[in-house]
């Protein structure tokens, strides 16, 4: 592969609505990527599910799309968050289930290129979401990523 995609992430908190659309509207996202398990719990607030679906169509004309084979699974989550595991602990495990599923097979370059993948955690350098973009980049070889 050689054309170069050009794949964002954001995360939603600490970040206004306002900010949120602005930004991603600013920066000409095509398709948000949920990459979270849980996206209809009371505290994904203005990014629960079906407002997010409606709110980017309606405020940028941006595409939404939630797929859990970019998600960790409950039982690596809840590790990490519950039991307080470390990060390197949470990036091998994720890593490893990325791998297994063969994500690289699932989306297709076409889908990323111009595409941010959403997850709820402010930076995103302890966060999934950076990992699956590092991922397909290793995989792909073509991705310039840029964390919103």
């Amino acid at each position: 592969m050689s054309d170069q995609i050009n794949l964002f992430t954001i995360g939603f908190t600490q970040k206004s609505a306002q900010k949120f659309f602005d930004t991603l509207k600013e920066s000409g996202i095509k398709t948000v990527i949920d990459t979270r398990l849980n996206n209809i719990s009371q505290l994904a607030g203005f990014t629960k599910k079906r407002d997010l679906e409606y709110f980017l169509k309606t405020i940028s004309n941006i595409d939404y799309v939630h797929l859990l084979d970019l998600a960790p699974t409950k039982d690596i989550l809840d590790e990490y968050k519950k039991k307080k595991r470390d990060w390197e602990t949470y990036e091998q495990k994720f890593l490893q289930l990325i791998a297994d599923r063969q994500i690289e097979k699932k989306v297709s370059p076409d889908l990323m290129d111009g595409a941010c993948l959403l997850c709820s955690e402010a930076k995103p350098h302890l966060c999934h979401r950076r990992l699956v973009a590092e991922y397909l980049n290793g995989k792909w070889g073509n991705i310039s990523i840029c964390h919103l």
